[in-house]
């Protein structure tokens, strides 16, 4: 990292920053072209987990490279400035990489949803054997993360 006086290597400040956002943004390597998108997500400390449609363009390239990066962000504030290159901003961000594979099961596929749901909202949630069989859930085992910050 450039700047390590804005480095984050506290774990849990880490968690903190991701379980304040709402969207994840998931980059993914189509052959030779990077495709991103933005996501809700669950994240019980070790794993992320998003719900998607069966198919589409997302799942088609996870199936041919399970490798991807993540990435969330705070923006708190912007720093003017009379010069336009003086101009910054006050930000918590994360950045990580790790592995995303298809959950099969319906015991998996519940326990993720709930965290999807418990990062929107406490409380617990019933997801009938319908919706568990119609609904994709990725997880991503998280191999690298990193924080950083400009308070």
């Amino acid at each position: 990292m450039r700047r390590n006086d804005r480095e984050i290597t506290d774990r849990k400040a880490i968690d903190g920053i991701i379980r304040r956002c709402r969207v994840c943004h998931l980059a993914m390597c189509d052959e030779s072209q990077p495709y991103v998108v933005p996501l809700s997500f669950g994240y019980d400390g070790c794993f992320l987990y998003f719900h998607a449609a069966r198919e589409g363009r997302k799942i088609d390239i996870i199936k041919r490279n399970n490798r991807v990066c993540f990435e969330f962000d705070i923006l708190h504030d912007i720093i003017t400035s009379e010069q336009a290159c003086s101009w910054g901003a006050k930000y918590e961000s994360v950045i990580g990489s790790g592995t995303a594979e298809i959950l099969d099961t319906l015991e998996a596929k519940n326990d993720a949803l709930e965290w999807i749901m418990r990062q929107h909202r406490s409380g617990t949630w019933d997801f009938t054997e319908k919706m568990l069989n119609k609904t994709l859930v990725l997880r991503v085992q998280i191999l690298e993360i990193s924080g950083k910050a400009r308070q």
